[in-house]
């Protein structure tokens, strides 16, 4: 004996089981198997009407309210549209001209061999940012200790540094 209108089939396209137990989908309320119910397996596409989380922007971070039903991809693309805070600049030109009342950034650091600053394009070449290395590079150690001694710090006056009889070695290239 048949019973032919007990149990439903499957709605996965690639599935069409005859199951007696069916489950309702509660985003798209169509009826699937135990294999296909979650709505990653069915591809669900009402499945955005029950999640919860809060979409953020990709560009500014900022978190998007989305109301219940609204698809959170066109809202946060329309946000992206009109209300994106996002600066392209900001982010891209950081590295900011070290010469005295230039206030062009660049894209990646120039750094001057003979003085160790940042500058932009413009003021690159030693001639051009008033150098002080004096026209010979420098070492990172040998930039280091021309900063440490130009710093103004307090320095005890009763002790020799130079006292092991070694003599400070200057690296020109």
């Amino acid at each position: 004996m048949e019973f032919p209108d007990l149990g439903k089939h499957c709605s996965e396209k690639t599935c069409k089981q005859l199951d007696f137990l069916p489950l309702k989908c509660d985003a798209c309320e169509e009826v699937f198997c135990k294999d296909h119910i979650t709505y990653d397996k069915h591809k669900c596409t009402s499945a955005y009407k029950k999640d919860v989380q809060v979409p953020v922007c990709p560009l500014c971070n900022t978190p998007i309210p989305v109301r219940r039903g609204e698809m959170p991809d066109i809202v946060v693309g329309a946000h992206m549209d009109k209300d994106c805070k996002y600066d392209p600049t900001q982010r891209v030109f950081t590295n900011k001209c070290s010469k005295e009342g230039c206030k062009r950034k660049e894209m990646i650091k120039l750094i001057c061999n003979h003085c160790h600053g940042n500058f932009c394009i413009k003021h690159r070449h030693p001639q051009d940012h008033d150098c002080k290395a004096g026209g010979h590079s420098l070492s990172k150690a040998g930039y280091a200790a021309i900063m440490r001694a130009s710093e103004p710090s307090f320095r005890p006056t009763g002790s020799n540094r130079m006292s092991s009889g070694r003599h400070p070695q200057h690296n020109r290239c």
